[in-house]
């Protein structure tokens, strides 16, 4: 009986302590960092705003930021009125081409910044936006998931310079937030690890087109006409786009998903700037059907197909009801994990995932924007990872910002901590923990032995 009592005991006194410890999660997930005064009247234009990204990070830029002025530049001018009603005051539509060089230097003139959100950014020949943001002084973000466009971008590395603006290119949710993960699960197994870096990988997962409509559906089929570049053991490699296939545990919340090898900039950005010898990175999408779906359109269609854009839009346009109806029951889940592997075995994963693909990717974009006006990004043309282009002790900010409402957010862990299913481990008495509630415990343990320096 006093067994028992004692049982009792201990396991309330879990309770207490677990309950508080996700109370205090919860508190610390609400809290949002302070914007800096400076940064309050400025002057955004979002290109590609009447879209389901641009839109997304106007709304979340004028949330975290009332006082901002935003510019819906676009071509439709009833979307962009539609828009500008949803943002208030601060807000107006400008009717841009972004192959318009000189209307688009006539709307950043006074510009504080231009965030390129007018993808696909696949097959483009230009960096046309670029070139007006460096004309004008205009500090510049683009949402680029295209490795040859990132490419393109980097070599007006000396032209920034000279105009003295800060410029990112590849921000956003993936690549951008993904970026930034791996460049903190690097930076910290350099301090923690007596190894050598290994192998990292990017895995993300979106349900449906997670709500962000034509523009990743033209994104996902162009895609699938690049080869895929990789590196292994510091040797690049091509290989079959939407190969490869992996499941792999996207944790509490999405679970186990496919993923399939995609050609991404992060690949190649990671591996050179961070040094990283193996990297690559995978897709997968729901439902399961898709996965086959995208297979079969690589094996049927000849890459020359796919890589030409007005007959990717074409596709698009046939493909597009279907997809829309089939979003409505798959939701918009989105979540990616990246993983870095050391040759002492020390292995660390960083998990964000967020129910509505189409809100968090204007979350973690508007989170760039507002890290370049507060100062964090130095003047040339970078890659989120690089301390030029996001600082160092501003990384932490940014992950929190672009984090915000997400239902699983973590970096740094051990794999086994966030399996959807982990092992259960039994106490000495035989009982078994609950997963959640095991991960809590060894979590605060963790935290207490720091403090104690055991």
């Amino acid at each position: 009986m006093m067994a028992s009592l004692g049982m009792y005991s201990w396991t309330t006194g879990i309770k207490k302590r677990v309950f508080v410890r996700v109370a205090n999660l919860a508190k610390e997930n609400e809290k949002r960092v302070e914007i800096a005064e400076k940064v309050k009247n400025s002057k955004v234009v979002i290109l590609g705003g009447t879209g389901r990204v641009g839109g997304s990070t106007a709304i979340a830029l004028s949330k975290l930021c009332p006082d901002l002025n935003i510019v819906i530049a676009g071509r439709n001018r009833e979307k962009g009125a539609s828009m500008v009603s949803k943002l208030g005051k601060n807000a107006e539509f400008a009717e841009v081409n972004i192959n318009d060089r000189e209307a688009l230097e006539a709307n950043l003139t006074d510009a504080d910044i231009v965030v390129h959100a007018a993808g696909p950014f696949q097959q483009s020949e230009n960096c046309k936006v670029l070139e007006a943001a460096i004309g004008t002084k205009t500090a510049y973000l683009d949402i680029c998931d295209d490795t040859s466009y990132a490419t393109r971008a980097k070599s007006y590395m000396n032209k920034a310079l000279e105009a003295n603006i800060p410029a990112i290119t590849t921000g956003g949710i993936y690549p951008g937030v993904s970026n930034v993960m791996a460049a903190e699960l690097v930076r910290t197994a350099k301090l923690e690890s007596e190894g050598e870096l290994e192998r990292l990988r990017f895995y993300y997962y979106t349900a449906g087109t997670g709500g962000a409509g034509p523009t990743i559906l033209a994104t996902s089929f162009l895609l699938l006409g690049e080869d895929v570049i990789a590196y292994n053991k510091g040797e690049k490699i091509k290989l079959t786009p939407y190969s490869g296939m992996l499941s792999i545990d996207f944790g509490m919340g999405i679970g186990k998903k496919d993923v399939y090898l995609l050609n991404l900039p992060e690949v190649k950005s990671v591996h050179e700037v961070l040094g990283v010898p193996t990297v690559s990175a995978r897709f997968g999408t729901d439902p399961f059907f898709w996965n086959w779906g995208m297979i079969a359109m690589r094996n049927l269609l000849p890459q020359e197909f796919l890589r030409d854009r007005s007959k990717v839009q074409q596709l698009v346009q046939l493909f597009d009801p279907v997809v829309r109806a089939v979003d409505g029951t798959a939701g918009e889940a989105v979540s990616m994990r990246v993983d870095l592997e050391c040759s002492d075995g020390h292995n660390r994963i960083g998990i964000f995932s967020h129910k509505r693909l189409s809100k968090s990717v204007g979350i973690s974009t508007a989170a760039f924007v507002l890290a370049i006006l507060e100062g964090s990004t130095k003047p040339g043309v970078w890659f989120p990872e690089e301390p030029e282009g996001i600082a160092v002790e501003a990384r932490e900010v940014l992950l929190q910002r672009a984090s915000e409402g997400t239902i699983n957010f973590i970096l740094n862990k051990a794999p086994w901590m966030v399996e959807t299913n982990p092992k259960e481990l039994g106490v000495e008495c035989g009982t078994k923990m609950h997963p959640h509630l095991l991960y809590i415990l060894v979590q605060s343990l963790r935290f207490e032995c720091l403090y104690t320096a055991c």
